[in-house]
Order: C-alpha cells, then sequence, then structure tokens
C-alpha cells in the first residue's frame, strides 16, 4: 500500500531541504566534485560512443582523459597567459580610454566644457574612480579567479573526481534506479528521462556553442588587428549561455574598443561589426538549432532568474547548479500541470464520467405473421 500523499510530500520535502543545505554550508568542499560530476556528465556520450566502437569502458575513459589532459596542457601553455596578460592590459587601459572618451565628447559637444555641466562632472568622477580603481580591480579580478579555480582544484581533485564518475557511471545510474520506490518508480523514470532531454539540448549543446562561438570570436578579432580580441573573445564565447547577454556584451565591447583603436578607419570597424554579425548568424541559424535543440523547455527568462537567485544565495556553486535545478523545475512543473489538467479539480463535473444505471433493454416484438401469407409460404 502507497504512503499517503501528505507523508511523500513530507519526506521529498526533507530531501529537497537537506539537498539546498548542504550546498549552502559545504558549497566549498563540494565544489570539485559538482565540477568532476559535471564534467563526467558531459564526457558521458563520448564513453559510450567508444564503446560502441569497440572499446572497453576502462579504455574509453582512460583515452578521453589523456585527451583532456592535452588540451588542458594546451591551454595552459598557450592560451591562459595571454588571456591574462590581455586581461590585465585591457584593466589598466581603462583610464585612458575614460579620457579619450572625455575628449571626444568634449569635441563634438562644446557644451560639455563648462565645468558645472552635470555630464561634465559626471565623466570626470568616472575617470577618476577608473584611475583609481583600474590596479585594484585587476588584482582582485586575478585573486578571485584564482581562488574559485585553484590549481589544486583543477589540477588534481576535478580530474580525478571526473575520471572516477566517468568510469562508473552507467553503474552508478542502474544503482540509483534500483533504489527508486517501486510504487513511482515509472513515474520518476520517466521524469528523469525529460531532465536529461533537457540537460543533454540544453547544457552539452550550449557549452559546445560557447566553445566554438568564443573560438571564432577569439581567431577573428586578432586576424582583424583587435588589440584585445584573444580576451573580448573569451567574454563573448563564456557568457553566451545567457540569452542575448554575450552578445550584446561582446559586441559593444568589441566594437567600443574598434572606435578607440581605428577611429577614422571605418572599413576596419565595419569587420569587427561584421564579425558580431556572423556569429550571430551562426549561432542562430547553424549551431543553436543543430547543438541545442528548439525543444529545450527553458525559457530564457527562467534561466536568467535561476543564475541570478542561485548566484546570489549560494555562490559560485549556485551558478553551476543553476541550470540542472532549474531544468528540474521546469520538468517537475510542466509535470504538475499535467497531473492538475487531468484532475476534477480543473475538469470538474464537465470532465467526470456521467454515471448512469445500467438497465435491461427489452428484445423488439417479432412481427406477427397472418395466415394467409403462412398458407402460400407453406404452398411455395
Amino acid at each position: 500500500m502507497a504512503l499517503p500523499t501528505s507523508h511523500q510530500i513530507r519526506y521529498w520535502g526533507i530531501a529537497a531541504l537537506v539537498f539546498f543545505l548542504a550546498i549552502w554550508f559545504l558549497g566549498d568542499v563540494l565544489l570539485p566534485f559538482i565540477v568532476g560530476g559535471a564534467i563526467a556528465y558531459f564526457l558521458d556520450p563520448v564513453a559510450d560512443w567508444l564503446e560502441r566502437m569497440g572499446l572497453s569502458r576502462v579504455a574509453a575513459t582512460t583515452l578521453i582523459s589523456l585527451v583532456a589532459l592535452l588540451l588542458v596542457v594546451l591551454m595552459v601553455l598557450a592560451v591562459i597567459p595571454t588571456l591574462v596578460h590581455q586581461l590585465t592590459a585591457l584593466i589598466n587601459a581603462a583610464p585612458d580610454i575614460a579620457k579619450r572618451l572625455q575628449g571626444f565628447l568634449l569635441e563634438r559637444f562644446p557644451d560639455l566644457a563648462d565645468s558645472t555641466s552635470t555630464i561634465r562632472q559626471t565623466l570626470a568622477e568616472i575617470g577618476l574612480a577608473i584611475q583609481s580603481r583600474g590596479a585594484e580591480l585587476a588584482q582582485g579580478v586575478l585573486s578571485s579567479a584564482l581562488g574559485v579555480i585553484s590549481i589544486v582544484l583543477f589540477v588534481v581533485v576535478v580530474p580525478v573526481v571526473a575520471f572516477y564518475l566517468l568510469l562508473d557511471w552507467d553503474d552508478m545510474v542502474a544503482r540509483i534506479d534500483s533504489m527508486l520506490p517501486l510504487d513511482h518508480a515509472p513515474t520518476i523514470r520517466r521524469l528523469a528521462r525529460e531532465i536529461d532531454a533537457v540537460l543533454a539540448g540544453f547544457v552539452r549543446g550550449q557549452v559546445s556553442v560557447c566553445l566554438v562561438l568564443g573560438t571564432y570570436y577569439a581567431v577573428a578579432l586578432m586576424l582583424a588587428g583587435l588589440q584585445f580580441g584573444l580576451i573580448v573573445g573569451a567574454i563573448a564565447g563564456a557568457i553566451t549561455f545567457i540569452p542575448y547577454v554575450g552578445a550584446l556584451v561582446g559586441g559593444a565591447l568589441a566594437i567600443g574598443l574598434a572606435l578607440f583603436q581605428f577611429w577614422g578607419d571605418w572599413l576596419q570597424i565595419g569587420i569587427i561589426a561584421a564579425i558580431f554579425a556572423v556569429g550571430q548568424f551562426m549561432e542562430g541559424n547553424i549551431l543553436t538549432p543543430r547543438l541545442v535543440g528548439k525543444s529545450v523547455g527553458l525559457h530564457p527568462v527562467w534561466l536568467l532568474f535561476a543564475l541570478s537567485a542561485f548566484g546570489t544565495v549560494f555562490g559560485f556553486v549556485g551558478m553551476l547548479i543553476a541550470v540542472p535545478v532549474a531544468a528540474s523545475i521546469g520538468v517537475l512543473t510542466r509535470f504538475g500541470i499535467e497531473q492538475y489538467r487531468a484532475s476534477l479539480l480543473y475538469q470538474g463535473k464537465a470532465g467526470a464520467p456521467v454515471q448512469t444505471a445500467s438497465l435491461p433493454v427489452p428484445e423488439a416484438p417479432k412481427p406477427r405473421r397472418s395466415r394467409k401469407t403462412a398458407r402460400s409460404d407453406s404452398s411455395a
């Protein structure tokens, strides 16, 4: 006999409360395991494909780990130092950019030369703030990045966790499936398949889109001669998963830097703008439809709210779990709406089956035959 609904709600509520309390109090401890689990989840289809090609699970996991290690080493040696250098140079150049912007506005709008002008005072305050905070901001960004993404975390803990989770992924899924409540196992499996479809469509697809667009923007902007092309491309690609934000921030940053670097060379500025126009065309018409799909089910507003809320409450770990939790809540909400529409609370009397008493239906009387008709039949 199944538990009453009130007891089930209580137990599932306690499980959700324990989950969020663990994230709240043990976020820093759980961070490498969450990152390792995300990497294992992302690479599990690759391991399954290698198994179908004839490799064992151990060989497939080892091959994936060696390729990933090679890519990380190449990034550490070739890409990351350049990114750090360009980021530091961009922040240090911000005061000069602010001064040039102020001079440009004063040249085009002479009324701003009035020292009592509100806009003039605002620009002066912005320039002083950037000058005083430029080096501090650069140091703070680098120190916080090193604090969140520590060497021990990504060189030792995360690869080990990802390796073992990827190696035992299918066994863990089967073990969890065997522990499901028997009364609700089919429903939980159905919801888990829907959540996996949403995550596979969004996380795996969107990460692929970010990597492709980030690489395209960085290489194209550097070839176009933009001074901070690599860091601008990396920023635009990294935040592409946030709807509309990646294109707006990356495009505004690149075109703004191009205006200062190539002022008067409108062809070069047009090339920078065209790079982002082509990138947006590729994202909207090629990459996102093929890699993400149209039936993910995560509305942009819901995704932005989840990222903001979880990032504010749980910090960096909250931002990592925001998308999976948002996808799960979305699937559970659709399931709840489906159950509500099938219930009497929604359908009321109009949807309730009409109960009628089953009465015996009398047989129709057979037609009586006349004597004349009977004699004619017998003579025939």
